[in-house]
């Protein structure tokens, strides 16, 4: 067992290992990714929506897809309905 690994400040820097990050994000018809941050998507492995929270003043209205770059790279990309801005995260 690592000393402090339930610490507060151990359990913040995890969690920002997977943050969300601003993408760069070309579409093509019905909003399906084509590029992810100037690589080409070779595969749409998986999408979804999530809506939540809609009863707070923080809702949740986003639409994800996982995706295979061409590098080969599996990435998990998501755009936001109420930023109206993509981000990614790793898949």
């Amino acid at each position: 067992m690592v000393a402090g690994s339930g610490s507060a400040s151990a359990g913040r820097a995890a969690g920002r290992l997977n943050a969300p990050r601003p993408a760069l994000v070309e579409t093509g018809p019905g909003g399906t990714p084509h590029v992810v941050n100037r690589e080409q998507v070779t595969l749409v492995r998986e999408e979804w929506r999530v809506v939540d929270r809609w009863w707070t003043d923080e809702p949740v209205d986003r639409h994800y897809f996982e995706v295979v770059l061409e590098g080969g790279r599996n990435v998990c990309v998501y755009r936001d309905a109420e930023a109206q801005c993509w981000f990614t995260q790793n898949a």
